[in-house]
């Protein structure tokens, strides 16, 4: 059994609570930690923000408590109350469809058998395949993926982490919140920090039988922490070259041979219609020089194929020499040769911007069409192999087919054009999503304006539908803040940063929103810093900044924040910003600076007049200050004063306030009080009235970790 007063449990104990920070109970027993461990060492201690820094703050505990055997009690009842991370126990079966005329391929497939089958030796059971595009390098993936249907009974991940350009592609924090939320963890359990998430992911996976296969990968940076070793984890990576860095065994995937290239045509088109087109094969399986791409865009046309590779090329497209060809852009031109005017128009203009997807409703938007019309246009091209899709409803590019279309929407309709279809897109989005994040949180004050002018949305009083609505639209949201950003239209750009909120806030969605909320910032700050615009903006920067741990820069943007405020005159926003910032240094463990920012937010809540925006709201946000100074101050072992500081709060949230929720999180820090006295009796009673309030409230989180405070208390109360 592990000593709990040893270096190792206490590193654990750290580590538990760090990675708990996603939930509003992990918070509050990371700023109990501080509170405990300001008082074993007898002066501030700084809170670690990596694995480093957790075990240096370990060690200050082992050996406080070793000089002072006294608080090794205090340290074991805080240790007991600690929330414990509940396992997932989903088995996602993420992995797109296999290709069903599938071909060749022998060797690279033996090789990921053996891969699979080695003698595990700690290292990652893992294999990079690389090919350029359009060779079947994914296709190969996921064929294997689901060729034994026993070999993964945990199931199979699948994340396309769109590397093909460094400006969209997904950074593995994001990757590692989408497996974990597939693996069956609740969002308040996902670890805030990229190698929290990776130490999370590893021990959900860790007795697993699971495939992960990563798509599209841009760099080793980007898939070494969605790598594990556990004996059981095969991950497959897929990528157009090997990737400098990332230890794996690389497998190349050249073309197809003649042989095997004409039995994928025989397969997909039949072999009636290759025998037709007999005569023309020669030429037309040299167009398409061993790529199945080109080979299954080719198959539906077999028959009407001009007599030579020479008759292929059109007016403006010159044939290239074999050196230069490219199998997959020739094919692709043929497709779009054969699309009737309006699906041409379509095809080019949706492809001005690299959108993670494409739904009817923005599409029909951007080509100035009703939404039908849209779909009917989006599953015709997706019917020609020009974009893909699997559920009917989303559509994207394939990255070099983009690349053709994009190139062809420039030269045919000219950039007016373009950036005409980008604004009228990303004005749909802002309008989808300013709907969806008012209904998602209807309860706060907004600064855009069309939170008024808009109609009602279609999700009346369900706010789960509205928030899911949002959420799932977020990448594409992002990309349309880029879009704004780059059409220098900021008004569009922070608009739509202000309606990812409710993604951001109740959803927990930091790493996802982050880049469009440095672009929404920059752009509030070319229309005017000082604005209130510029401040809500800076805040809601930095609210993601702190749930990431980014303290410092998260200060600064709080600091501009209450400053763009104070210039505004909005003295109400300014002392949310300061009020902010304090929270910010509580979750530092900087109890004296945090002290001194609520002050500075109470004496700036005294300016706000009876006739000034928010005046009305005085009551709750003083009761708040109140309790937040109360926490700040117990950190200081100022127990008197912040044990009548939370009282005066707990009048109002159970008086006039009405609001049970803060009057349980204010019980809970009245018995903490007690617990930092170790008079375990006296917090009893709090800690059960603040669990019936807190459970009326299901904060499920709050009350678990309140219950096994509970429990400790008991056990060390005797």
């Amino acid at each position: 059994m592990v000593d709990p007063a040893s270096l190792t449990a206490i590193t654990t104990v750290l580590g538990a609570v760090g990675g708990g920070l996603a939930n509003e109970a992990g918070k509050a027993a990371w700023e109990s930690a501080g509170v405990l461990i300001r008082r074993i060492a007898g002066r501030e201690v700084q809170a670690p923000t990596d694995a480093d820094q957790r075990v240096a703050v370990a060690r200050v505990v082992h050996d406080g408590i070793r000089r002072e055997p006294a608080l090794a009690g205090a340290w074991q009842v805080f240790a007991s109350g600690v929330p414990r991370s509940v396992p997932g126990a989903a088995a996602p079966q993420l992995l797109p469809l296999a290709d069903r005329f599938f071909t060749d391929r022998r060797d690279p497939l033996k090789t990921l058998d053996q891969e699979y089958g080695r003698e595990f030796d700690g290292s990652p059971r893992a294999i990079l395949l690389h090919g350029p595009s359009g060779i079947g390098t994914s296709a190969l993936a996921v064929q294997w993926g689901w060729r034994e249907p026993r070999r993964f009974p945990d199931g199979r991940l699948y994340a396309d982490l769109r590397g093909l350009s460094p400006d969209t592609a997904s950074d593995a924090a994001t990757v590692l919140a989408h497996f974990l939320r597939k693996l069956g963890v609740a969002d308040a359990e996902i670890p805030p920090t990229t190698a929290d998430r990776a130490d999370r992911f590893r021990a959900e996976v860790a007795e697993r039988r699971l495939l992960v296969v990563l798509d599209h990968a841009h760099s080793a940076a980007q898939v070494k922490p969605l790598l594990t070793a556990a004996p059981g984890v095969f991950t497959v990576v897929v990528a157009r070259r090997p990737l400098a860095g990332l230890d794996l065994l690389a497998v190349p995937l050249g073309p197809l041979t003649e042989r095997d290239a004409l039995r994928l045509l025989t397969g997909v088109a039949g072999k009636p219609a290759v025998t037709a087109a007999r005569p023309v094969l020669p030429s037309a399986l040299a167009r398409c020089a061993g790529s199945p791409f080109a080979l299954r865009a080719l198959a539906p046309r077999l028959a009407e194929l001009p007599p030579t590779a020479q008759q292929f090329a059109t007016a403006g497209e010159p044939v290239a020499d074999d050196a230069d060809r490219d199998p997959v852009r020739d094919a692709v031109h043929d497709l779009y040769r054969g699309l009737p005017p309006e699906a041409a128009r379509a095809y080019r203009l949706l492809a001005v911007r690299p959108w993670p997807w494409i739904t009817a409703g923005p599409a029909g938007a951007a080509l100035n069409v009703p939404e039908a019309e849209a779909a009917d246009l989006l599953a015709r091209l997706a019917g020609h192999r020009l974009l893909d899709t699997t559920d009917g409803v989303r559509y994207a590019y394939r990255p070099s087919v983009r690349r053709h279309a994009e190139g062809l929407a420039l030269r045919e309709e000219g950039i007016a054009a373009c950036a005409g279809a980008v604004r009228r897109m990303t004005a749909w989005l802002l309008g989808f999503a300013v709907t969806a994040d008012r209904s998602a949180h209807p309860d706060r004050w907004w600064l855009g304006p069309l939170y008024t002018s808009l109609p009602p949305g279609p999700y009346g009083d369900d706010q789960s539908a509205a928030l899911t609505a949002l959420v799932d639209e977020l990448d594409v949201l992002v990309e349309a803040v880029r879009a704004a950003d780059e059409l220098e239209d900021p008004a569009t750009a922070w608009q739509l940063c202000e309606a990812m909120w409710a993604a951001q806030l109740r959803a927990g969605r930091h790493d996802q929103v982050m880049p469009a909320l440095r672009v929404g910032a920059r752009a509030a700050d070319r229309l005017d810093p000082d604005s209130r615009v510029a401040g809500r903006l800076h805040t809601q920067l930095a609210l993601a900044l702190m749930e990431r741990r980014e303290y410092g820069d998260a200060s600064a943007e709080l600091r501009t924040a209450a400053r763009a405020e104070r210039v505004a005159g909005h003295l109400r926003g300014q002392a949310t910003a300061l009020e902010t910032l304090g929270l910010l240094r509580l979750r530092q463990w900087r109890h004296e600076q945090a002290l001194g920012l609520f002050e500075e937010a109470a004496d700036t809540l005294d300016g706000v007049g009876p006739d000034d925006e928010g005046h009305a709201d005085l009551p709750r946000a003083r009761a708040l200050l109140r309790r937040h100074r109360g926490r700040a101050l117990r950190g200081l072992g100022r127990r008197r004063e912040a044990r009548d500081l939370g009282r005066e709060a707990l009048e109002y949230f159970r008086g006039d306030g009405h609001d049970p929720y803060n009057a349980g999180r204010t019980l809970t820090d009245l018995a903490e009080i007690e617990l930092d006295a170790q008079d375990y009796a006296a917090a009893v009673p709090l800690l059960d009235e603040a669990i019936a309030t807190l459970a009326a409230q299901r904060a499920g989180y709050h009350v678990a970790r309140l219950k096994a405070l509970r429990a400790a208390c008991v056990s060390a109360g005797g």
